[in-house]
């Protein structure tokens, strides 16, 4: 079925409302203007769809492999691929942070469905990483290449589960560079000893917090919002009382995992006594 998409920008840096598809039965044509949109915005939304979780799974599975998140509450026991996200529980994601980065594969999109919302309040907002990392200084640029850090879902009570990401990725569609570390999941720079990566993940974090690179968007009840994991961090402002309620598909990461320049250091070790300490 062809139909006419509108698609209008909601910031300078990226983000887009579209308009004219309809997700339940989207054919092979609207699809791929869906993924052309995403490409050139990073985060789309698609106002009044009001999905079933059927049509909800279907539309994650034409993106790729549906990920079973293995800590947060699913709708229920017959849709496992879906999470509820309810701010009356706790679930309201207000760190900055890119998703599920301790695992060796981060999804490549996220698929939030808004079923509930505040009369006011409750915004999301994302950053566009891409545009953070081109605008830093070129010698802080060069001293990111090359480096890793280590993400955990300590957030989850699971410090043991944890992988280790360039701070710089390639998009592996566009091989466009982003910076790629959040303040939720990642914890270190392997390459830096404690104190230099505590002040340059500091550093950048707020740097990338400042809203020449951010979106900022008003939901409504079934909203579909649709994101490039891979080269975007998101927040929830939560300045809302009442419920917020929100269903999300995910979906599973790039094989190979991540790509980035290759390491230019071996890991930190500290020296002399502190290092026989350590084991070496």
């Amino acid at each position: 079925m062809t139909t006419t998409l509108t698609v209008r920008p909601i910031a300078g840096s990226l983000g887009a409302e579209l308009h004219g598809l309809d997700l339940a039965v989207l054919d092979d044509a609207g699809h791929q203007r869906l993924r052309d949109a995403l490409r050139e915005h990073m985060v789309v939304f698609l106002p009044g769809q009001h999905l079933s979780p059927e049509a909800h799974i279907e539309l994650g599975r034409r993106f790729g492999e549906i990920e079973i998140h293995p800590y947060i509450q699913k709708l229920d026991a017959e849709h496992p691929e879906i999470v509820l996200l309810e701010s009356e529980q706790g679930m309201t994601a207000d760190v900055w942070h890119t998703d599920v980065t301790f695992s060796a594969t981060p999804p490549q999109f996220s698929i939030l469905n808004m079923l509930r919302c505040p009369p006011s309040g409750g915004d999301t907002m994302w950053s566009n990483q891409a545009l953070v990392y081109e605008s830093l200084s070129a010698p802080i640029r060069e001293l990111l290449l090359g480096l890793t850090a280590v993400n955990t879902a300590a957030i989850f009570g699971h410090p043991e589960q944890r992988a280790e990401h360039p701070v710089v990725r390639a998009h592996p569609e566009t091989g466009r560079a982003s910076l790629f570390v959040n303040r939720q999941f990642t914890t270190r720079i392997v390459q830096l000893s404690k104190g230099e990566s505590d002040a340059l993940l500091g550093y950048l974090y707020a740097f990338s917090e400042q809203p020449q690179f951010n979106c900022r968007y008003r939901w409504t009840e079934g909203t579909i919002g649709i994101w490039d994991n891979r080269t975007t961090q998101h927040y929830v402002v939560n300045d809302f009382d009442g419920p917020r309620t929100i269903s999300r598909v995910t979906i599973l990461g790039d094989d190979p995992r991540p790509a980035g320049d290759p390491d230019r250091w071996p890991a930190y070790a500290p020296k002399g006594k502190s290092a026989a300490a350590a084991g070496g």
